[in-house]
Protein backbone atom coordinates (compact mmCIF):
# COMPACT_ATOMS: atom_id res chain seq x y z
CA UNK A 1 0.00 0.00 0.00
CA UNK A 2 0.79 3.68 -0.82
CA UNK A 3 1.55 5.50 2.38
CA UNK A 4 -0.87 8.44 3.37
CA UNK A 5 0.05 11.84 1.59
CA UNK A 6 2.10 10.11 -0.71
CA UNK A 7 0.95 10.56 -4.43
CA UNK A 8 2.24 8.68 -7.24
CA UNK A 9 3.60 11.27 -10.02
CA UNK A 10 2.56 10.79 -13.33
CA UNK A 11 4.20 7.00 -13.27
CA UNK A 12 6.27 6.60 -16.76
CA UNK A 13 7.89 10.34 -16.37
CA UNK A 14 8.63 9.45 -12.49
CA UNK A 15 10.65 6.01 -13.40
CA UNK A 16 12.20 7.83 -16.39
CA UNK A 17 13.60 10.77 -14.58
CA UNK A 18 14.55 8.56 -11.55
CA UNK A 19 18.61 8.59 -11.12
CA UNK A 20 19.53 4.96 -12.22
CA UNK A 21 22.58 2.78 -11.25
CA UNK A 22 23.06 -0.56 -13.75
CA UNK A 23 25.22 -2.54 -12.67
CA UNK A 24 24.63 -6.07 -14.41
CA UNK A 25 24.88 -4.86 -18.25
CA UNK A 26 26.28 -7.61 -20.34
CA UNK A 27 27.07 -5.20 -23.77
CA UNK A 28 26.34 -7.69 -26.54
CA UNK A 29 23.07 -8.62 -24.31
CA UNK A 30 21.95 -4.66 -24.25
CA UNK A 31 22.41 -4.07 -28.15
CA UNK A 32 19.05 -2.42 -28.91
CA UNK A 33 17.03 -3.35 -32.37
CA UNK A 34 17.98 -0.20 -33.60
CA UNK A 35 21.55 -1.15 -33.16
CA UNK A 36 20.66 -4.54 -34.53
CA UNK A 37 19.17 -3.31 -37.79
CA UNK A 38 22.27 -1.58 -38.40
CA UNK A 39 24.50 -4.54 -37.43
CA UNK A 40 22.04 -6.79 -39.78
CA UNK A 41 22.23 -3.95 -42.42
CA UNK A 42 26.34 -4.84 -42.67
CA UNK A 43 25.76 -8.42 -42.94
CA UNK A 44 23.81 -9.44 -45.17
CA UNK A 45 24.83 -12.51 -46.01
CA UNK A 46 24.04 -14.14 -42.50
CA UNK A 47 20.51 -13.97 -43.07
CA UNK A 48 19.61 -12.49 -39.12
CA UNK A 49 16.40 -11.34 -38.26
CA UNK A 50 15.14 -9.57 -35.13
CA UNK A 51 13.71 -12.54 -34.14
CA UNK A 52 16.30 -14.02 -33.62
CA UNK A 53 18.12 -11.59 -31.07
CA UNK A 54 14.99 -10.24 -29.26
CA UNK A 55 12.17 -11.93 -27.11
CA UNK A 56 9.54 -10.00 -27.34
CA UNK A 57 6.72 -8.87 -25.12
CA UNK A 58 4.64 -11.61 -23.77
CA UNK A 59 7.37 -14.58 -25.41
CA UNK A 60 9.22 -16.81 -23.33
CA UNK A 61 12.71 -18.69 -24.28
CA UNK A 62 14.48 -21.50 -22.15
CA UNK A 63 17.89 -20.66 -20.96
CA UNK A 64 19.37 -22.77 -23.36
CA UNK A 65 17.73 -20.74 -26.12
CA UNK A 66 18.93 -18.02 -24.19
CA UNK A 67 22.28 -18.70 -24.91
CA UNK A 68 21.77 -19.78 -28.26
CA UNK A 69 20.53 -16.17 -29.31
CA UNK A 70 24.45 -14.82 -27.81
CA UNK A 71 26.04 -16.73 -30.57
CA UNK A 72 23.98 -14.89 -33.29
CA UNK A 73 24.67 -11.68 -32.21
CA UNK A 74 28.38 -12.56 -31.52
CA UNK A 75 28.36 -13.50 -35.45
CA UNK A 76 26.99 -9.37 -35.69
CA UNK A 77 29.98 -7.77 -33.46
CA UNK A 78 33.11 -9.45 -35.20
CA UNK A 79 35.42 -6.18 -35.76
CA UNK A 80 36.75 -3.42 -33.87
CA UNK A 81 34.05 -0.58 -35.61
CA UNK A 82 30.99 -2.83 -34.64
CA UNK A 83 32.54 -3.19 -30.98
CA UNK A 84 32.68 1.00 -30.48
CA UNK A 85 29.35 1.70 -32.20
CA UNK A 86 27.66 -1.24 -30.09
CA UNK A 87 29.58 0.41 -26.75
CA UNK A 88 28.85 4.07 -28.11
CA UNK A 89 25.04 2.98 -28.51
CA UNK A 90 24.14 1.12 -25.50
CA UNK A 91 26.26 3.79 -23.33
CA UNK A 92 24.06 6.42 -25.52
CA UNK A 93 20.64 4.26 -24.88
CA UNK A 94 21.18 4.10 -21.09
CA UNK A 95 22.01 7.59 -20.43
CA UNK A 96 18.66 8.59 -22.41
CA UNK A 97 16.93 6.24 -19.47
CA UNK A 98 18.25 8.56 -16.39
CA UNK A 99 21.25 5.69 -15.70
CA UNK A 100 23.99 8.22 -14.41
CA UNK A 101 26.62 5.38 -13.30
CA UNK A 102 26.56 2.14 -15.35
CA UNK A 103 29.39 -0.95 -15.35
CA UNK A 104 29.18 -2.56 -18.38
CA UNK A 105 30.27 -6.28 -18.39
CA UNK A 106 32.13 -8.57 -21.95
CA UNK A 107 33.92 -11.56 -22.22
CA UNK A 108 37.28 -10.23 -24.19
CA UNK A 109 36.73 -12.21 -27.95
CA UNK A 110 39.33 -12.63 -31.25
CA UNK A 111 38.27 -12.87 -34.53
CA UNK A 112 40.80 -14.07 -37.01
CA UNK A 113 38.72 -13.13 -39.82
CA UNK A 114 38.92 -9.34 -38.80
CA UNK A 115 41.80 -9.11 -36.86
CA UNK A 116 40.50 -8.69 -34.24
CA UNK A 117 42.80 -9.99 -30.91
CA UNK A 118 40.96 -9.95 -27.29
CA UNK A 119 43.07 -6.78 -26.65
CA UNK A 120 41.49 -4.92 -29.50
CA UNK A 121 38.41 -5.94 -28.64
CA UNK A 122 38.84 -4.54 -25.21
CA UNK A 123 40.37 -1.35 -25.88
CA UNK A 124 37.05 -0.48 -28.90
CA UNK A 125 34.77 -0.84 -25.15
CA UNK A 126 37.74 1.62 -24.05
CA UNK A 127 37.03 3.92 -26.62
CA UNK A 128 33.47 4.09 -26.77
CA UNK A 129 33.43 4.72 -22.82
CA UNK A 130 36.20 7.41 -23.82
CA UNK A 131 33.94 8.48 -26.30
CA UNK A 132 30.93 9.00 -24.78
CA UNK A 133 32.54 11.27 -21.88
CA UNK A 134 33.81 13.38 -24.55
CA UNK A 135 30.82 14.13 -25.89
CA UNK A 136 29.73 15.45 -22.54
CA UNK A 137 27.11 12.28 -22.12
CA UNK A 138 25.55 12.52 -18.74
CA UNK A 139 26.86 8.88 -17.78
CA UNK A 140 29.87 7.74 -15.85
CA UNK A 141 30.89 4.10 -17.14
CA UNK A 142 33.17 1.48 -16.53
CA UNK A 143 34.13 -1.70 -17.76
CA UNK A 144 34.18 -5.03 -15.82
CA UNK A 145 36.00 -8.13 -18.08
CA UNK A 146 33.79 -11.02 -17.96
CA UNK A 147 34.84 -15.03 -17.71
CA UNK A 148 32.91 -16.95 -19.92
CA UNK A 149 32.60 -20.66 -18.70
CA UNK A 150 32.35 -22.38 -21.57
CA UNK A 151 36.43 -21.12 -22.34
CA UNK A 152 37.68 -23.45 -19.54
CA UNK A 153 40.27 -22.32 -17.29
CA UNK A 154 42.81 -21.22 -19.61
CA UNK A 155 40.68 -18.85 -21.54
CA UNK A 156 40.18 -17.35 -18.01
CA UNK A 157 43.55 -16.86 -16.94
CA UNK A 158 44.08 -15.16 -20.34
CA UNK A 159 41.13 -12.56 -19.15
CA UNK A 160 42.29 -11.96 -15.99
CA UNK A 161 45.64 -11.36 -17.49
CA UNK A 162 43.90 -8.85 -19.41
CA UNK A 163 42.10 -7.70 -16.74
CA UNK A 164 45.19 -7.07 -14.44
CA UNK A 165 47.13 -5.22 -17.43
CA UNK A 166 43.93 -2.97 -18.14
CA UNK A 167 43.37 -2.38 -14.31
CA UNK A 168 46.87 -0.55 -13.94
CA UNK A 169 46.41 1.27 -17.19
CA UNK A 170 42.96 2.66 -17.58
CA UNK A 171 42.94 4.47 -14.36
CA UNK A 172 39.89 3.84 -12.64
CA UNK A 173 37.81 2.27 -15.64
CA UNK A 174 38.23 -1.41 -15.93
CA UNK A 175 37.38 -2.38 -12.24
CA UNK A 176 36.55 -5.76 -11.87
CA UNK A 177 35.75 -9.38 -13.25
CA UNK A 178 32.33 -10.97 -13.93
CA UNK A 179 31.84 -15.03 -14.38
CA UNK A 180 29.34 -15.75 -16.47
CA UNK A 181 28.10 -18.00 -19.02
CA UNK A 182 25.82 -20.58 -19.50
CA UNK A 183 25.82 -22.05 -16.05
CA UNK A 184 25.06 -25.56 -17.00
CA UNK A 185 28.57 -25.89 -18.25
CA UNK A 186 31.71 -26.10 -17.16
CA UNK A 187 32.85 -26.59 -13.21
CA UNK A 188 33.22 -23.71 -10.52
CA UNK A 189 36.40 -25.24 -9.25
CA UNK A 190 38.01 -24.62 -12.24
CA UNK A 191 37.75 -21.10 -11.95
CA UNK A 192 38.57 -20.37 -7.90
CA UNK A 193 42.39 -20.15 -8.97
CA UNK A 194 41.90 -17.10 -11.40
CA UNK A 195 39.34 -15.54 -9.53
CA UNK A 196 41.41 -15.90 -6.54
CA UNK A 197 44.54 -14.14 -8.17
CA UNK A 198 42.11 -11.64 -9.55
CA UNK A 199 41.17 -10.70 -6.57
CA UNK A 200 44.95 -10.35 -5.00
CA UNK A 201 45.35 -7.72 -7.95
CA UNK A 202 42.35 -5.86 -6.06
CA UNK A 203 40.06 -6.59 -8.88
CA UNK A 204 36.23 -6.90 -7.66
CA UNK A 205 34.29 -9.56 -8.37
CA UNK A 206 30.40 -9.88 -9.41
CA UNK A 207 30.16 -13.38 -9.68
CA UNK A 208 26.75 -15.62 -10.93
CA UNK A 209 25.53 -18.05 -9.44
CA UNK A 210 23.19 -20.32 -7.86
CA UNK A 211 21.19 -19.35 -11.27
CA UNK A 212 19.92 -22.92 -11.83
CA UNK A 213 18.74 -25.54 -8.88
CA UNK A 214 20.72 -28.32 -7.79
CA UNK A 215 23.89 -26.14 -7.66
CA UNK A 216 24.57 -26.45 -3.77
CA UNK A 217 28.19 -27.47 -3.67
CA UNK A 218 29.04 -25.18 -6.66
CA UNK A 219 27.35 -22.16 -5.31
CA UNK A 220 29.34 -22.15 -1.57
CA UNK A 221 32.42 -22.72 -3.29
CA UNK A 222 31.95 -19.59 -5.02
CA UNK A 223 30.54 -17.55 -2.17
CA UNK A 224 33.66 -18.95 -0.04
CA UNK A 225 35.58 -16.73 -2.45
CA UNK A 226 33.84 -13.93 -0.84
CA UNK A 227 32.16 -12.10 -4.19
CA UNK A 228 31.79 -8.48 -4.44
CA UNK A 229 28.62 -8.93 -5.73
CA UNK A 230 26.07 -11.59 -6.59
CA UNK A 231 24.62 -12.03 -10.07
CA UNK A 232 21.09 -13.34 -10.19
CA UNK A 233 21.27 -15.86 -7.18
CA UNK A 234 18.13 -16.57 -8.63
CA UNK A 235 18.26 -20.76 -6.32
CA UNK A 236 20.00 -19.10 -2.90
CA UNK A 237 16.87 -18.85 -1.10
CA UNK A 238 14.46 -22.08 -2.74
CA UNK A 239 14.52 -25.51 -1.37
CA UNK A 240 15.64 -26.54 -4.52
CA UNK A 241 18.31 -24.72 -4.84
CA UNK A 242 20.44 -23.16 -1.96
CA UNK A 243 20.14 -23.42 2.23
CA UNK A 244 19.43 -21.64 5.10
CA UNK A 245 23.08 -21.91 5.66
CA UNK A 246 23.61 -20.07 2.27
CA UNK A 247 21.16 -17.16 2.46
CA UNK A 248 22.75 -16.74 6.27
CA UNK A 249 26.09 -16.59 4.79
CA UNK A 250 25.11 -14.38 1.76
CA UNK A 251 23.39 -11.92 5.04
CA UNK A 252 25.92 -11.99 7.06
CA UNK A 253 28.90 -10.94 4.88
CA UNK A 254 25.96 -8.73 3.12
CA UNK A 255 27.08 -9.54 0.04
CA UNK A 256 25.13 -7.51 -2.71
CA UNK A 257 22.92 -8.99 -4.88
CA UNK A 258 22.21 -7.95 -8.49
CA UNK A 259 18.29 -8.56 -9.72
CA UNK A 260 17.21 -8.71 -13.03
CA UNK A 261 13.58 -8.96 -13.00
CA UNK A 262 12.20 -9.37 -16.65
CA UNK A 263 15.00 -11.64 -17.81
CA UNK A 264 14.46 -14.51 -15.18
CA UNK A 265 10.55 -14.34 -16.32
CA UNK A 266 11.53 -14.73 -19.85
CA UNK A 267 14.04 -16.92 -19.41
CA UNK A 268 11.94 -19.24 -17.32
CA UNK A 269 13.97 -19.78 -14.56
CA UNK A 270 11.52 -17.78 -12.16
CA UNK A 271 7.85 -18.62 -12.73
CA UNK A 272 6.14 -14.93 -12.30
CA UNK A 273 7.00 -11.32 -11.20
CA UNK A 274 5.34 -12.06 -7.49
CA UNK A 275 7.64 -15.30 -7.22
CA UNK A 276 10.91 -13.19 -8.07
CA UNK A 277 13.33 -13.40 -5.29
CA UNK A 278 13.73 -9.83 -4.87
CA UNK A 279 10.81 -10.08 -3.24
CA UNK A 280 12.62 -12.06 -0.60
CA UNK A 281 15.52 -9.73 -0.24
CA UNK A 282 13.98 -7.04 -0.05
CA UNK A 283 11.45 -7.57 2.59
CA UNK A 284 14.75 -8.51 4.61
CA UNK A 285 16.16 -5.43 3.93
CA UNK A 286 19.09 -7.01 1.97
CA UNK A 287 21.70 -4.82 -0.31
CA UNK A 288 19.55 -5.31 -3.53
CA UNK A 289 20.14 -4.09 -6.58
CA UNK A 290 17.21 -3.69 -9.53
CA UNK A 291 19.20 -4.18 -13.47
CA UNK A 292 18.58 -5.10 -16.94
CA UNK A 293 21.22 -8.26 -17.37
CA UNK A 294 20.70 -8.01 -21.44
CA UNK A 295 17.99 -5.21 -22.29
CA UNK A 296 18.22 -5.94 -25.98
CA UNK A 297 17.91 -9.68 -25.69
CA UNK A 298 14.91 -9.20 -22.87
CA UNK A 299 13.18 -5.96 -24.74
CA UNK A 300 13.59 -4.45 -21.48
CA UNK A 301 15.01 -1.09 -20.37
CA UNK A 302 16.01 0.00 -16.68
CA UNK A 303 13.37 2.66 -15.49
CA UNK A 304 10.81 -0.07 -16.81
CA UNK A 305 12.51 -3.13 -14.59
CA UNK A 306 11.92 -0.28 -11.46
CA UNK A 307 8.50 0.05 -12.20
CA UNK A 308 7.45 -3.98 -12.22
CA UNK A 309 9.31 -3.99 -8.84
CA UNK A 310 7.19 -1.25 -7.63
CA UNK A 311 3.97 -2.47 -8.96
CA UNK A 312 4.34 -6.28 -8.22
CA UNK A 313 5.85 -5.39 -4.44
CA UNK A 314 4.19 -2.36 -4.13
CA UNK A 315 6.30 -0.06 -3.30
CA UNK A 316 6.29 3.84 -2.61
CA UNK A 317 8.09 6.45 -4.93
CA UNK A 318 10.25 7.05 -1.49
CA UNK A 319 10.90 3.39 -1.42
CA UNK A 320 11.86 3.20 -5.12
CA UNK A 321 13.76 6.20 -4.48
CA UNK A 322 15.85 4.62 -1.59
CA UNK A 323 16.65 1.38 -3.92
CA UNK A 324 17.96 3.78 -6.82
CA UNK A 325 19.67 5.50 -3.92
CA UNK A 326 21.39 2.69 -1.84
CA UNK A 327 22.82 1.43 -4.91
CA UNK A 328 25.19 3.62 -5.24
CA UNK A 329 27.26 2.07 -1.93
CA UNK A 330 27.19 -1.26 -4.16
CA UNK A 331 28.93 0.10 -7.01
CA UNK A 332 33.15 -1.14 -7.71
CA UNK A 333 34.21 2.86 -8.85
CA UNK A 334 36.13 4.50 -6.10
CA UNK A 335 34.35 6.74 -2.27
CA UNK A 336 34.86 9.56 -4.41
CA UNK A 337 32.92 8.70 -7.07
CA UNK A 338 30.18 7.39 -4.85
CA UNK A 339 29.85 10.38 -2.64
CA UNK A 340 29.53 12.75 -6.20
CA UNK A 341 27.03 10.86 -7.37
CA UNK A 342 25.56 10.87 -3.76
CA UNK A 343 25.42 14.37 -4.49
CA UNK A 344 23.53 14.56 -7.61
CA UNK A 345 21.10 12.50 -6.25
CA UNK A 346 20.27 14.37 -3.35
CA UNK A 347 20.40 17.69 -6.03
CA UNK A 348 17.67 15.56 -8.31
CA UNK A 349 15.23 14.19 -5.13
CA UNK A 350 13.19 17.49 -4.69
CA UNK A 351 12.40 17.35 -8.60
CA UNK A 352 11.89 13.39 -9.10
CA UNK A 353 9.99 13.36 -5.97
CA UNK A 354 7.86 16.76 -6.11
CA UNK A 355 7.76 16.98 -2.60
Amino acid sequence: MEAEGQKWPWKTDFYMELPKVELHAHLNGSISSNTMKKLIAKKPHLKVHDHMTMIDKGKKRTLEECFQMFHVIHQLTTSAEDILMVTKDVIKEFADDGVKYLELRSTPREESATGMTKKIYVESILEGIKQCKQENLDIDVRYLMAIDRRGGLAVAKETVELAKEFFLSTGDTVLGLDLSGDPTIGQAKDFLEPLLEAKKAGLKLALHLAEIPDKKKETQMLLDLLPDRIGHGTFLNSPEGGSLGQVDFVRQHRIPLELCLTSNIKSQTVPSYDQHHFGFWYSIAHPSVICTDDKGVFATYLSQEYQLAAETFNLTPSQVWDLSYESISYIFASDNTRSELRKRWNLLKPKVLHF
